[in-house]
């Protein structure tokens, strides 16, 4: 059976997909920086034998043809990037990089992709249809690298019928694999707002535009916008997680600066809300005096996994998983570049358990000490070549 080859061979090579795991963990790269990464993936696909293209700078694009190459494509994405955090794991792959850490597991996803790929090429007598191996850049930051990848045409020549992502999930233990029909995760705007007024002595503040009493109505106000404004049946979130203004004890500043987030799972209240928040800063800054100005940096779209697509690739997880070994994942208020391509294609992003409890593997993803439990490597591998190897989409009557 295909799916006890493609266990085995997950098993022969999972050795192998250590040392890259460990490599790739130990020389991380950030958003658009990931030149050595790009240039190790290629040099890992030429010698599985399997041809590929750069796109975006530092995108590789590989193909893998099966029997009957035209009969169906499917994409299986990774993303490579890495975080600006400074890792506190005391290993021996511990990154060599300071301040910058694969801290989302991005090296994990790049791994089995490889490991897939190479499985696949080796068994390609045995699947028919052509494997899109995209593994791209820029995940963790605006504009998000699949919106750039699919700019420059990765879903095309040829156009994939389907694609699927796959993502650690520390809070899932290794073994399993879980699975969400519909809208799985947010998507993701950021909020940056400039408020600037006329600054002066902290005794004297009714001759000054009070910047820091602004920014305070401002983060009340922003909070009503959902509480008021949003289905409470419909997830949603703002929070401002930046403000920066002042310098001293009795200095009202001139500016200050505020960051923050908007997450939402419906695309319509999603732009609604865009409105609302500008015309909330409009008037409060004619309320109080002061020139407010307001980027809203529109980011990812949400998850979306299709429901046809769902009910294949669950049964297939069964399949190799075995069926006490497949659940369904939570809903997610985080965000991932996956949604640009759910959105014109069918998608399917599932989640890989990589959590160890008793070994104390349990830190979360953008955390210092996030690492995984290595032996889910061989099960995410062995799943990416599954999904590539039989994966077939089909309309929803």
């Amino acid at each position: 059976m295909l799916s006890e080859k493609i266990r085995s061979l997950a098993a022969r090579y999972e050795s192998d997909a250590l040392d890259i795991r460990h490599h790739l963990h130990a020389h991380p790269e950030l958003s658009y920086q990931e030149f050595e990464t790009s240039a190790f993936v290629r040099r890992k696909l030429t010698e599985y034998g399997i041809s590929h293209v750069t796109m975006a700078d530092t995108g590789v694009i590989g193909i893998i043809e099966g029997e009957d190459p035209t009969s169906r494509v499917v994409a299986l994405r990774a993303d490579m990037d890495a975080l600006p955090i400074q890792e506190e794991n005391d290993v021996p792959y511990r990154s060599t990089r300071p301040g910058i850490m694969h801290a989302c597991g991005h090296d994990v996803h790049t791994t089995c992709l490889l490991g897939a790929a190479r499985i696949l090429q080796e068994l390609r007598a045995e699947w028919k249809g052509t494997v899109k191996l995209i593994f791209q850049p820029g995940e963790e930051r605006n504009p998000g690298g699949a919106s750039i990848l699919i700019r420059e045409g990765v879903l095309e020549s040829p156009r994939p019928e389907a694609i699927f992502g796959m993502h650690v999930n520390p809070q899932l233990e290794t073994g399993w694999v879980s699975f969400r029909s519909g809208r799985v995760m947010a998507s993701a705007d950021e909020l940056y707002i400039t408020v600037r007024g006329k600054g002066g002595h902290a005794a004297a503040p009714h001759w000054t535009t009070d910047t820091i009493l602004v920014a305070a109505h401002l983060v009340t106000s922003l909070q009503q916008i959902i509480s008021r404004n949003n289905s409470p049946f419909s997830p949603s979130v703002l929070s401002i997680c930046s403000i920066q203004g002042g310098y001293t004890t009795n200095v009202i500043p001139s500016e200050v600066k505020m960051m923050g987030t908007f997450r939402a799972m419906d695309e319509e209240w999603r732009f609604k809300a865009h409105d609302i928040i500008r015309r909330q800063v409009q008037h409060i800054g004619e309320a109080m005096n002061a020139e407010i100005d307001l980027h809203i940096d529109v980011g990812y779209p949400c998850v979306f996994n299709n429901e046809s697509l769902h009910q294949t690739a669950w049964t297939l997880a069964q399949q190799y998983m075995g069926g006490d070994h497949v659940k369904e994942t939570e809903l997610r208020m985080g965000a991932e570049d996956f949604g640009f391509y759910s959105e014109r294609i069918p998608g399917c992003f599932f989640r890989l358990g990589t959590a160890n409890a008793s070994r104390g593997i349990t830190a979360g993803v953008h955390t210092p000490r996030f690492d995984i439990d290595e032996s889910a490597i061989r099960i995410g591998m062995g799943m990416m070549a599954w999904m590539g190897a039989q994966a077939i989409y089909k309309e929803t009557p």
